[in-house]
């Protein structure tokens, strides 16, 4: 019998990748359509996620079938560092194919329900600015770079991005929040910051 406080939740069968072609009605992300760069989105999603674990019910789930937002944070910020993963693979090497990720699993062998809310919203905030960095200054011929998942689906570089960008703002609409708006990237260094100074205390 498990000991972990995540419980697994149904297996999502839809293919999300959808995104990358046309719009979710569920949150209203449409592909390409964007108010800031994909850099400043993510950069700005720190804040909305830190306003999110700071909630008084971070750890409770609305039913036994879906995840806390400390759950969805966890699973938000292990998004984040795979398609850092992923893109970076599709710059660095011609026509790949990167492997499958079962989300679902993740949650529970990382026990996300268990997991410092602080810590979590931290560890976003930095994921989020590696893979901001990582996308700043991307020139059309990168953007338009190909490879594949495990399945055959092709994806190009842009493709990544919207369906990225398409699971930050989705879970943030599961869990209540609006999407992020300009002016909001400062809380992302801060995080960062924050997550840089645990990092210290825990070694010492």
């Amino acid at each position: 019998m498990s000991t972990h406080s995540t419980t697994p939740t149904p297996t999502d069968t839809v293919d999300w990748a959808f995104v990358t072609e046309g719009p979710c009605a569920e949150c209203g992300f449409a592909p390409g359509l964007r108010e800031l760069s994909a850099a400043e989105t993510l950069r700005a999603s720190a804040a909305s996620w830190q306003e999110t674990i700071e909630r008084d019910d971070v750890r409770e789930r609305p039913s036994a079938e879906v995840w806390s937002p400390l759950e969805y944070a966890a699973h938000t910020r292990d998004v984040v560092g795979l398609f850092h993963e992923r893109i970076s693979l599709l710059l660095e090497k011609d026509d790949p194919r990167f492997g499958s990720w079962d989300g679902e699993q993740v949650a529970v062998d990382s026990d996300y329900g268990a997991q410092d809310p602080a810590v979590v919203a931290a560890e976003y905030a930095q994921a989020a600015d590696e893979t901001a960095a990582l996308l700043d200054g991307l020139n059309e011929q990168q953007l338009r770079r190909t490879g594949s998942r495990a399945d055959g689906r092709a994806f190009t570089v842009a493709g990544l991005i919207d369906y990225l960008l398409h699971e930050v703002r989705h879970h943030l609409h599961d869990v209540g929040i609006q999407a992020p708006r300009e002016g909001v990237q400062e809380a992302a260094a801060e995080a960062a910051e924050q997550a840089h100074d645990q990092d210290a205390g825990a070694s010492q």
